[in-house]
């Protein structure tokens, strides 16, 4: 599989409950913050989810 970085570049702030989940799940919640993962369905789901608040580089 692929690994993927994701970094969030906008903030949690007044976003839904389930966004903000998402985010969690993903393993960010603070600004800037970067994470590698597995390039897998589910985690694509998520990244389609949430893709206003990230910003992904392969």
């Amino acid at each position: 599989m692929a690994k993927v970085k994701i970094t969030q570049v906008r903030s949690l702030i007044s976003r839904p409950k389930d966004q903000k989940s998402t985010m969690k799940a993903l393993g960010l919640g603070k600004m800037n913050r970067t994470v590698e993962v597995e390039l897998t369905p589910q985690i694509q789901g998520m990244i389609n989810k949430v893709s206003h608040l990230i910003k992904v580089t392969e």
